[in-house]
């Protein structure tokens, strides 16, 4: 077999502490597994099409190999798949499983296929399936805990492959054999325990060594530590573990090989470090970087990084494949773990840690921010006074941190939220994951992120009673909704977010939804509706003096009573805004919305009067320096000459409309369309 690093199950033997070698042992099962790709379905054998995809089972405890065995199945076999091997893990490090719509969207990212924010678990499978129609991929989904998880993302094209990870079989899936792991043969588990203790320890005496596999029934993630443990004593003789261990045994039937050898290593490790160890416990989605050990332990960054380092080279941890210094917790040592430190900590203690850990993690994402906004002042000081330790280098720095700490942040903000005691801290932590993920990604690239985020406030906000950010977070989520075509769900949304705001008295909340409702239901076609909501954000607006957003809602209104035909109306609502802007000393959007009463008079059969107004609207064009709006009306102006029969004054102002258009910068201001113009997103 070539050579790859031995993953035995979620325990990775480190570079540290062996060289990593061949894949080992499981011969017998990567035959059958490979046999069984070729092997012909039930469908086939009753001249049917296979219908789905063929997929494959590796079953297994945790700490079996089973990732280990799907990993180098896969390298073996994906030379035949031509659009390449997709990756999900369907359960996190404690066993929770994984929604699938978060599973989906792994997929279509990898896939390159965007999936809009939001989308429920049916609409991103569907997507999936679509988006594999046609191709041939493998597709490995890792930790699956039911059936139903891997049925929601098996494609419908029989070119596919499917091989999945579970503790047990899957009932559901028509046509699956699984391939149940037991422990390594001998020969293949001391050659994992001369990785760790070199060859001269295990020939010495054979007989100790094969009791020690033996002792750990061959299972490669308790010969992993087992492994460790001997590295970490060059004076102790295989043969001490192994009684050891036996004496474990007796001591302890009902127990695991795995929980065995943990103890002893746990009892082995220095305080300091067993202690750092318990507490990794609580690492969001058991990824672990210096900082987070470095606030859940209470200790520096330096102690921190050598006690990951250690831990990683006695096989407790694993080092990740991240551009970053980060580590994964086995999913397999996790609950050994937990129960660790739930017997050697108080209560109390682990809730420190845990807050120690959100305020750290708040603190670097408020550093992340300030890197990617340095124009603000605010920013600037709030980075000046941050310590040492928490500055990125720079924007670039900040951004890679971001992504890689991504699913540990996401995770960190569930965790804090089901926690319910510590919802200061997340709404903290929650905020400034917004706005640094919006400061370094943008809105767009973010939002499928956002979108759950927002949906982790609300739950505190109601939770809490507190109704501002129930506003906040519903005005947010129905942002998404509606720009992802959602309208009738934002439309509920929005009714929601109004009742909230008019609850917490807060004028901007309240005035936003009474527009976005209104803007829903011309999304809708309701143009009555719409009217009357925008009229009623106008009244709001026009009390608390608010004369720019009343000026931009007369457009609004001027729209919806356009769309239905009302031109007279739709007439009086644009010179209602135009003078707004003008008395707001607004050149553009003055400019903007005598254009729109130009196309108005045009609709309304006045093509004389659209003519004046479009001449007019020109003239304050030309003052507001707007190169592509000048285009624009230029444009709308040859559009009405052609109406009115003069063909070569139209073409003249087809041409200069042309000119400025080539002679403007690319990213020069478009002229927006005031009929649909909203609001930004609240962050």
């Amino acid at each position: 077999m070539a050579d790859q690093a031995v993953d035995t199950g979620g325990v990775q033997v480190s570079s540290d502490a062996a060289t990593p070698g061949r894949f080992l042992g499981r011969t017998r099962e990567l035959k059958e597994l490979r046999a069984d790709i070729e092997r012909t379905g039930l469908d086939t054998l009753t001249g049917k099409k296979a219908p789905r995809a063929r997929v494959l089972l590796i079953a297994g405890r945790p700490g079996s190999g089973r990732t280990a065995l799907a990993e180098e199945l896969v390298r073996q076999v994906a030379g035949r798949y031509r659009d390449g091997v997709l990756r999900a893990r369907l359960g996190e490090s404690d066993g929770t499983p994984v929604p699938v719509e978060h599973a989906a969207r792994e997929l279509l990212t990898a896939l390159d296929v965007p999936a809009p924010a939001g989308a429920g678990e049916d609409d991103l499978s569907a997507t999936l399936r679509e988006a594999l129609a046609g191709r041939r991929a493998l597709i490995l989904l890792d930790d699956a805990a039911s059936a139903e998880q891997v049925d929601a993302l098996l494609p419908d094209t029989p070119e596919c492959l499917l091989v999945a990870v579970s503790a047990g079989p899957l009932t559901g899936i028509s046509d699956v054999r699984p391939c149940t792991l037991g422990g390594l043969d001998t020969k293949s588990a001391l050659e994992l325990l001369t990785r760790y203790t070199g060859s001269v320890r295990i020939t010495v005496d054979p007989r100790a060594a094969e009791g020690l596999v033996e002792a750990c029934q061959g299972q490669p993630a308790a010969l992993v530590l087992a492994g460790g443990w001997l590295a970490a004593r060059p004076q102790a003789a295989v043969s001490d573990l192994a009684k050891q261990l036996h004496t474990e045994s007796v001591e302890d039937t009902a127990g695991t090989p795995l929980g065995r050898v943990f103890r002893l290593a746990h009892a082995a490790l220095p305080a300091p470090a067993a202690r750092t160890l318990r507490l990794l416990s609580l690492a969001p989605a058991g990824l672990v970087d210096p900082h987070t050990a470095s606030a859940l332990a209470g200790c520096s960054l330096g102690a921190a990084r050598t006690a990951l380092d250690d831990l990683t080279a006695l096989g407790l941890l694993r080092a990740s494949d991240s551009p970053l210094p980060q580590y994964e917790v086995p999913g397999c040592l996790h609950p050994l773990l937990r129960a660790a430190a739930e017997a050697h900590e108080r209560p109390a203690e682990l809730q420190l840690a845990r807050a120690r850990m959100l305020e750290r993690t708040v603190r670097l994402l408020q550093s992340c921010r300030a890197v990617a906004e340095r124009d603000n002042p605010q920013a600037r000081e709030k980075l000046q006074s941050t310590p040492r330790a928490l500055r990125f280098a720079d924007e670039r720095a900040a951004a890679d941190w971001l992504r890689a700490r991504r699913p540990a942040l996401l995770a960190a903000a569930r965790a804090a939220v089901a926690d319910g005691e510590l919802d200061t801290l997340a709404r903290r932590l929650m905020s400034q994951l917004v706005r640094a993920m919006v400061a370094h990604f943008g809105t767009q690239e973010a939002a499928p992120d956002l979108y759950g985020v927002h949906q982790l406030v609300l739950d505190v906000a109601e939770r809490r009673d507190l109704p501002r950010e129930r506003a906040a977070a519903l005005l947010n989520l129905a942002d998404v909704d509606a720009r992802t075509g959602r309208t009738a769900e934002a439309l509920v949304r929005y009714r929601a977010a109004l009742d909230a705001g008019r609850e917490a008295n807060d004028p901007y909340a309240t005035g936003r939804a009474m527009e976005s409702v209104g803007g829903a239901h011309l999304e809708l076609g309701d143009y009555d509706r719409a009217a009357d909501w925008f009229g009623r954000a106008l009244a709001q607006r026009l009390a608390r003096d608010e004369r720019a957003d009343a000026a931009r809602l007369y457009g609004r209104i001027a729209g919806a009573h356009t769309y239905a035909g009302r031109y007279g109306e739709a007439q009086r609502a644009w010179r209602a805004a135009a003078a707004g802007h003008r008395k707001n000393g607004d050149v553009a959007a003055h400019a903007r919305a005598l254009s729109e009463l130009a196309r108005v008079q045009e609709y309304a059969g006045r093509p004389e009067e659209s003519l004046r107004t479009c001449e007019e609207a020109m003239e304050w064009a030309r003052r507001a320096g707007d190169v592509r709006l000048q285009a624009a009306v230029r444009l709308r102006l040859a559009d009405t000459l052609d109406r009115l029969g003069d063909p070569v004054a139209a073409q003249l102002h087809r041409g200069e409309a042309e000119r400025l258009l080539a002679e403007s910068p690319a990213d020069g201001d478009r002229e927006r369309d005031p009929d649909r113009e909203t609001t930004g997103t609240q962050t």
